[in-house]
């Protein structure tokens, strides 16, 4: 399991045609700049697919969740462009992190 000691969802939304370079800098542009042990999450304009950046102190980890039916619901960039979520909130999008 990949060690995750905070987690981050921009709520702006993202192109998810992107691999792990482009993830990686608009964690940057969006949080400023990247941590250890942090998982960072990103929707697609649908809201079918989700993006998690995780970070583990070594190495990168890009993975991606999609929904064949539903969409997720994130409150919008009018909260502002990021949010902490907690542990279980998580472990629902992502199952196999360990937060």
């Amino acid at each position: 399991m990949i060690p995750v000691d905070s987690i981050w969802l921009a709520t702006e939304l993202m192109d998810m045609h992107t691999g792990t370079d482009t993830a990686l800098a608009r964690v940057v542009t969006v949080f400023g700049a990247t941590q250890p042990h942090c998982a960072y999450l990103f929707a697609n304009c649908r809201g079918n697919c989700m993006e998690v950046l995780a970070l583990d102190g070594l190495g990168i980890w890009l993975a991606a969740r999609r929904l064949h039916q539903g969409r997720f619901v994130w409150l919008g960039s009018r909260h502002g462009s990021q949010l902490e979520l907690s542990p279980e909130q998580l472990r629902a999008l992502v199952p196999r992190l360990d937060a």
